[in-house]
């Protein structure tokens, strides 16, 4: 990707219609690739952590009043990362990401992130009830940053008025698959799954 193009950046994470996508160099980005072992959970949130305060690259992401905006990165040990704006109240809704490992930190303004601290089955259905005590939110200020393990169900949301939010993402092994969910109470569907060329 080297030009501007309107797709999908998710969840907490990857893209949404509407938004602006490019890629930025690794130089550009001041985040080379590191070859080697594949990445772990603390280096995916170092990563995020260290690209968040470079303001220089947070500054260049163009901001759209209407829809998220994004720029690729590259991660560290070949992983999948983002530079993600967030107009005021624009947010995810309810996905995962399959059986990549990630990090996200808010570079500028606030996210909140709802999540469910129970782990789905991975195929075979298409609406399950969740028991009660399993919600969990978290409110991540500038500066803060979250990191979580394989088949996280979260959304992530910016809920300011009148501020844009500015966050940094990055997944291992790359994002083979998003699922997609609608929640109404209890219930939780699984309304699609979207696979790289979705997004990208």
């Amino acid at each position: 990707m080297s030009s501007a193009h309107s797709a999908v950046p998710t969840a907490g994470s990857v893209p949404s219609p509407s938004s602006t996508s490019s890629t930025v160099p690794s130089s550009a980005a001041s985040a080379a690739s590191s070859g080697g072992a594949a990445p772990t959970i603390a280096e995916l949130l170092e990563f995020v952590r260290r690209t968040a305060r470079n303001e220089e690259l947070i500054a260049s992401l163009p901001l759209d009043p209407e829809g998220r905006t994004w720029i690729r990165l590259d991660g560290p040990g070949g992983s999948e990362a983002w530079l993600i704006g967030w107009p005021p109240g624009t947010g995810t809704g309810w996905h995962d990401h399959a059986d990549s490992i990630g990090a996200f930190t808010t570079a500028a303004g606030a996210l909140k992130e709802h999540s469910l601290a129970v782990r789905l089955p991975t195929d075979g259905w298409k609406t399950l009830e969740l028991t009660d005590g399993v919600d969990r939110s978290r409110e991540l200020a500038t500066g803060q940053g979250r990191a979580f393990g394989q088949n996280h169900v979260h959304e992530v949301l910016n809920e300011s008025d009148d501020e844009h939010a500015v966050s940094v993402h990055a997944y291992y092994p790359p994002l083979p698959r998003i699922r997609r969910f609608s929640r109404t109470g209890a219930v939780l569907r699984l309304e699609q799954t979207e696979s790289p060329e979705d997004w990208q």
